[in-house]
């Protein structure tokens, strides 16, 4: 057994440069792959995580500039923080890793109200998972030329399955290499922490982004989640941006027993539906998304009927509901609203009735979408596919904007990657910020409920969208 100590002081080295803001000694020590991206073993702080909380600033005063005036140190701090930072940043520094407290590099710049510092992370972050959406788009056209590609060849040439497996085994594009160990942990947009998946060198970018694809596994032939890559090969998960809850998947939900229970609604596994305290939120998107009675208006997603209700209140010509879950669509009959007069409710998933009211030429004023265990993906695809045909020239739309609520930089990620994206399918968003309400931040409110879909994030910011021009 050998019995020698590692001596290695590198680790050391490039976290009291980070500390220190000392970009001159970061050019020498990052030059190995993975590097800014090391971790304290005790603190799990990363080098960004050292740049930031070094500008925590001392209760008392230090000198006095040349004018008099006495000058906080971490006022002198963040300017150096943020060239810090934006060097991390060009060396492959992960944005949303986590350390031991559970905090990012974002969590601390605004704790320590570091304003400039933490729009470089957000600003990070934007960039970082905008180029994943779209990896995850041609990834998705590659997988149905892929499988257009098998079944021409199963047709043209049946003896030569067992080559064309092996095959497409192949990945093209990745060259594999030895697992390096595990990466740093990352922060989704709802808490959850993904392990690293390893065994693939990142594919060369020019950005230095610490973006990636990963590896298949398990023999997996198919092409690989996105993945975040640091320069070493350690790899993460990018951000899954669930409206509601990452733990449930659609098939899931469907399946699964509801409870209504006084202000909440509630799955088989205890996670929040729905919940009280979003009544405010829903009434003022209505507000705002119906100036006047006798539109014609929509909501994806019933839960517990608050929007409808408001959207009923505005007297509307026809307003349309969709709702896929059947344990749903038995209370509606319970409470009337198969009966309500100028109520269509369509049962199933919006997937499934949208090309259907388009092919009848259902044209709306006011569209809102809230649904539950869905992503990002899924508003993106309504929006861009059904949002687009359905509303009329100058109709609005809005939706539930959950989107990595329950991290403060997550959520103002995720507010400016929808705004752009709407913006690219024609249509302007304006904001209205709403205080969520004090109980939302209580143990109290969220008793007896599995996951917190909301957490550490004020204000709500509320979407309402109309065409360009």
């Amino acid at each position: 057994m050998s019995n020698e100590i590692d001596t290695d002081t590198t680790t050391d080295e490039i976290l009291l440069a980070a500390t220190n803001h000392d970009i001159d000694t970061l050019r020498k020590l990052l030059r190995e792959p993975g590097a800014a991206n090391v971790q304290d073993p005790d603190t799990g702080y990363a080098p960004l995580h050292a740049a930031v909380a070094a500008c925590e600033a001392d209760e008392e005063p230090s000198e006095t500039n040349g004018e008099g005036d006495a000058v906080h140190n971490a006022a002198l701090s963040e300017a150096s923080a943020v060239e810090t930072v934006k060097f991390l940043f060009e060396n492959g520094a992960i944005w949303n890793e986590l350390d031991a407290n559970d905090e990012t590099p974002g969590c601390i710049a605004k704790r320590l109200g570091l304003e400039k510092v933490y729009e470089e992370i957000v600003r990070a972050g934007v960039r970082a998972e905008m180029l994943f959406n779209r990896l995850d788009e041609y990834t998705a056209l590659g997988d149905d030329e892929d499988d257009e590609d098998e079944e021409s060849d199963e047709e043209s040439d049946e003896e030569s399955d067992e080559e064309s497996d092996e095959e497409d085994e192949q990945i093209d594009g990745f060259e594999p290499s030895p697992s390096t160990g595990n990466g740093p942990a990352v922060a989704t947009s709802n808490g959850v922490v993904h392990d690293p998946v390893e065994g693939f060198e990142p594919m060369p970018n020019p950005s230095k982004s610490p973006t990636s694809a990963g590896a298949p596994q398990n023999g997996d032939s198919s092409v690989p989640e996105l993945v975040q890559t640091d320069e070493n090969g350690h790899t993460t998960e990018p951000i899954e941006a669930n409206i509601r809850n990452p733990n449930v998947n659609s098939e899931d939900y469907l399946t699964s027993e509801l409870s209504y229970s006084g202000d909440r609604l509630l799955d088989s596994d205890k996670n929040a539906v729905m919940m009280d305290w979003e009544t405010e939120i829903m009434y003022k998107s209505v507000e705002r998304l119906v100036p006047k009675s006798g539109l014609r208006t929509m909501n994806v997603g019933f839960g517990m009927g608050i929007v409808d209700g408001a959207f009923l209140a505005k007297d509307p010509q026809m307003h349309h509901i969709i709702e896929a879950h059947p344990q749903v669509h038995q209370r509606m009959k319970e409470k009337g609203w198969y009966d309500k007069e100028n109520v269509h409710v369509h049962e199933g998933k919006w997937q499934d009735v949208l090309p259907k009211l388009l092919e009848q030429g259902v044209v709306l004023d006011a569209i809102y979408f809230d649904t539950y265990a869905e992503d990002y993906k899924d508003l993106k695809i309504f929006f861009q596919d059904y949002v687009i045909g359905l509303l009329d020239s100058d109709g609005l739309f809005g939706f539930y904007n959950g989107l990595g609520a329950d991290r403060q930089v997550c959520y103002d990620v995720y507010t400016r990657i929808v705004e752009m994206d709407l913006f690219n399918c024609g249509l302007d968003t304006e904001w209205l910020d709403i205080k969520v309400p004090e109980q939302v931040f209580t143990k109290e409110e969220w008793k007896d409920v599995r996951h917190k879909y909301w957490d550490n994030v004020n204000p709500y910011r509320l979407p309402t969208c109309k065409f360009l021009g």
